[in-house]
């Protein structure tokens, strides 16, 4: 009767094991199931970002005739959104778009006609509409990778996460030059 009992016990706890190993597993793939929804969402916010910069270069082309190299900066990053592989290699490509636009913006500061032209506004408006869309859904990703990285590392939920081989993922990282000063000069020309 005593091992009838003890018998119970073992498998009274290893039943409690097996369903403690199926919720920890369970909710790390929903939470890599989240981040690549939250991955994915980004996604269609940089395909239409992709899809609008076209027809901005080909408005600005009018107008910025001496100015290539900067428009040769945009088309040069947005093949290599093309070409990026893996996440990595996209969050860089993505922050190079980015940089260049905002390069692109600036230079436009110097055509007031091109300022004035309706299509521009309406696609300057549209990309930069697009551009906080990105980064509120930037944060909402990180956010996501910060929460499934903590139960990576957090006991006994490592164990698990290790089994079944669950990876960390990178957070979407701005690129250093974004963190230093930026000069401001009030001084009239």
């Amino acid at each position: 009767m005593g091992s009838l009992i003890a018998l119970g016990i073992f498998l009274l706890i290893v039943f409690g094991l097996v369903i403690y190993t199926v919720i920890i597993y369970n909710g790390f793939v929903a939470l890599k199931n989240n981040i690549e929804q939250n991955w994915s969402n980004i996604d269609v916010l940089l395909k239409q970002r992709y899809d609008e910069l076209p027809k901005l270069i080909k408005v600005c082309e009018g107008y910025m005739q001496h100015e290539q190299k900067t428009l040769e900066a945009v088309v040069k990053a947005r093949s290599m959104v093309n070409t990026a592989q893996d996440d990595e290699q996209k969050l860089q490509a993505q922050n190079t778009l980015t940089d260049t636009l905002k390069s692109l913006f600036m230079v436009v500061e110097r055509y007031p006609d091109l300022k004035a032209d309706a299509g521009f506004r309406q696609l300057s408006n549209r990309i930069s509409e697009i551009e906080d869309q990105i980064a509120d859904r930037r944060e909402l990703y990180n956010a996501s990778v910060t929460i499934y990285n903590t139960r990576l590392e957090q006991f006994p939920d490592v164990i698990i996460a290790r089994a079944f081989n669950f990876d960390s993922r990178a957070l979407w990282k701005i690129d250093p030059a974004h963190r230093q000063d930026v000069e401001v000069n009030f001084q009239q020309g």
